[in-house]
């Protein structure tokens, strides 16, 4: 359960310090041993196509960018800090007008250097992915004191 807090407080304070994460409306789920849970409300500013409704591909991809630093920041492992070296991100399908957007990240793997993540973006037919992606992030360690 330690872990579990820590991992809340390193997620929010992260969530919390980015600028697009409060314009975007970004709400944290879930945080915990590598993986975050994060919503991002329908907003039509956010729209990308007037005409149809559909949420603009750039603010989805900044809710999976989101999500995958913050899977990457309560990893067991967890780093001080962290930053996207590369985020790719396939998209499936427009997500439905007026529905909410979930990314679901999960840090699986880090090296002394390197967390990689990998997440995907649903609207409410979770069956039906909306994007997924796959990404690179940077892991900075505490410095030790000579």
């Amino acid at each position: 359960m330690m872990q579990d807090d820590r991992a809340l407080k390193v997620a929010r304070a992260f969530i919390e310090a980015l600028p697009h994460a409060a314009a975007l409306n970004l709400r944290l789920e879930e945080v915990r041993n590598g993986r975050a849970v994060i919503i991002m409300p329908y907003d039509a500013r956010l729209v990308g196509d007037p005409a149809t409704g559909v949420l603009h591909g750039g603010a989805i991809s900044a809710l999976m960018d989101t999500a995958s630093g913050a899977s990457v920041m309560c990893h067991p492992e967890a780093p001080v800090s962290t930053a996207t070296l590369d985020l790719r991100i396939d998209y499936f399908r427009s997500a439905t007008p007026g529905q909410a957007i979930t990314a679901r990240a999960e840090c699986h793997h880090v090296t002394r250097s390197v967390a990689f993540v990998r997440v995907t973006a649903t609207d409410e037919d979770e069956s039906r992915p909306v994007a997924m992606g796959t990404g690179a992030f940077t892991v900075d360690r505490p410095r030790k004191k000579p």
